[in-house]
C-alpha cells in the first residue's frame, strides 16, 4: 500500500532529543554501557510533599475529568505565583493548563499562526519550536547568535529580523539549551523594538525560571510597559520541580488567546490530569526556596563539567546563567577525520561521541545552530565524571 500520510506529518521531524534518547536506549538494549547526556530531565525525585499532596488527591476520590482549562484551584495558585515571582496579575480567564508546557506552545501556535506568518527564533532555540511553527502553517526565521554574546539576541538584529509578515517572536530565557539569560536591560531593549510594531505577539518560555545561578535576574517580557496585552508568558513545573512525567504546563496570556487555546483544546485532550494538578497546587502553592537544593546541586555540576571541558581540545564553551545544559562549540573538529570516522557536522560528531564513547548529546543542528552539541548536566557527579573521560579518550 502506498503511503497514506499527510504532507504535514511527513514534513515534521522528529524531535532530536527525543530520538538521540530512543537510540541510547536501544544501545543499552544491547548490552552497552551508555551516559545519557541528552535529555533535560533532572534526576532527583520528585520532592516528598508534591508527591503527599497526589497521594492525598487519589484519597480524595479525584479521578474525573477535569475542566478543559485547568482546576480553578490550580489556576489561582498560578496568578499568586505570577504574582509572587514576576510581578504579573492574571485573572483565571487568562490561564489555561495544558498537559505540559509542549502542548502550551502547540495550542499558541494553533491559534495564532496563518499560513505564511513569520516567527522569529533566536538561535538556539529548543528543538520543538520550530516544527510546533511549521505545524501551525507559520514560517520560523532564524536569527544566529553567538557564543561571544552568550547565544543571545540583539535589539539590532530583531530589528532586522522583523518584516511585514512578521506574527510571532519565540524565545527561552533561561534558554534551552544554551542556558544563557535575557536581563532585565536586554529585555528592554527588544520590547522598545517591538513598540513600533504593535502586532507582532511574543511567546516567552519561562519554564527553567527557577533553575538561575544567580548572576542575572529572572525578568518576563510581560512585565514592560505596552507588552503584557501582546506576550503569552509559558511555564510549568517539569524542570524547577523534577515533574517531568507528571506533564504540567500553563500559560497566562491576552484573555483572547487563552480562550481560544482553551477552545482547541477542548478538540484535542480536554483537560490535564486530574490527580498531576492537585499536586501542582501544592507544588505552586509553596516556596520557590524548597527546591532550592537541586538548584544548587545543578550550579556545582556546571562548575564541574566546564572545567572538565575545558581540558578536552576543541571545546569552546560560555558559562550558561541558568537551566542545566551547557552548549559548546565544537566545530574545531568539522572536516577531520577521527578513528576513520569523517566529521563533517555537529550530527556526526554527537553520533560519533554516542558509538565510541556511549555518551550520548544532542546536536545543535536541532536547535537552529550547526555548530554545537548540548550536554545536559542533569546527571550524577560521577556520571558526568565518566562521560567527560570518555569523550575525551575517543577524541
Amino acid at each position: 500500500m502506498s503511503n497514506q500520510l499527510s504532507d504535514r506529518i511527513n514534513n515534521v521531524t522528529p524531535s532530536a532529543t527525543l530520538e538521540m534518547a530512543a537510540k541510547a536506549r536501544e544501545l543499552r538494549s544491547q548490552g552497552k554501557d551508555i551516559i545519557g547526556l541528552s535529555l533535560g530531565e533532572p534526576d532527583f525525585g520528585t520532592p516528598d510533599y508534591i508527591r503527599e499532596a497526589a497521594i492525598q488527591a487519589v484519597n480524595d476520590g479525584y479521578n474525573s475529568y477535569t475542566p478543559v482549562d485547568g482546576y480553578l484551584e490550580l489556576k489561582e495558585a498560578i496568578i499568586t505565583k505570577f504574582k509572587r515571582d514576576n510581578q504579573l496579575a492574571y485573572e483565571p480567564s487568562q490561564i489555561v493548563v495544558s498537559t505540559g508546557a509542549k502542548q502550551a506552545l502547540y495550542n499558541v501556535a494553533q491559534v495564532c499562526l496563518n499560513e505564511g506568518d513569520e516567527v522569529i527564533l533566536p538561535c538556539p532555540y529548543w528543538v520543538s519550536y520550530s516544527d510546533i511553527v511549521k505545524l501551525a502553517g507559520g514560517k520560523p526565521v532564524e536569527v544566529a547568535t553567538s557564543i561571544t554574546n552568550d547565544f543571545k539576541m540583539t535589539a539590532e538584529q530583531l530589528e532586522r529580523a522583523i518584516t511585514p509578515k512578521t506574527k510571532m517572536l519565540w524565545y527561552s530565557s533561561p534558554c534551552n539549551p544554551s542556558g544563557s539569560i535575557y536581563s532585565k536591560e536586554e529585555l528592554r531593549a527588544l520590547a522598545d523594538v517591538l513598540q513600533k510594531h504593535p502586532e507582532i505577539i511574543v511567546v516567552s518560555d519561562e519554564i527553567y525560571e527557577h533553575i538561575n545561578y544567580g548572576v542575572t535576574k529572572h525578568a518576563s517580557m510581560a512585565s514592560f510597559d505596552g507588552m503584557y496585552g501582546r506576550t503569552v508568558t509559558v511555564n510549568g513545573v517539569a524542570k524547577a520541580f523534577a515533574m517531568t512525567g507528571w506533564r504540567i504546563g500553563y500559560i497566562g496570556a491576552p484573555t483572547y488567546i487563552a480562550r481560544a487555546c482553551n477552545k482547541l483544546q477542548g478538540q484535542v485532550t480536554s483537560g490535564a490530569n486530574c490527580i498531576a494538578q492537585r499536586a501542582v497546587i501544592t507544588a505552586l502553592e509553596e516556596s520557590p526556596d524548597r527546591v532550592q537544593y537541586m538548584v544548587d546541586e545543578f550550579k556545582e555540576r556546571r562548575k564541574l563539567i566546564l572545567d572538565l571541558l575545558s581540558s578536552i581540545e576543541g571545546f569552546t564553551c560560555n558559562e550558561p546563567e541558568g537551566a542545566f545544559y551547557v552548549f559548546p562549540d565544537i566545530s574545531y573538529y568539522f572536516g577531520k577525520t577521527l578513528h576513520g570516522t569523517e566529521i563533517k557536522n555537529a550530527s556526526d560528531f554527537a553520533m560519533y561521541i554516542l558509538e565510541n564513547a556511549n555518551v550520548a548529546t544532542v546536536t545543535g543542528d536541532a536547535f537552529g545552530n550547526p555548530n554545537g552539541i548540548r550536554i545536559s548536566y542533569a546527571a550524577s557527579k560521577e556520571q558526568i565524571r565518566t562521560a567527560m573521560e570518555r569523550i575525551k579518550s575517543v577524541l
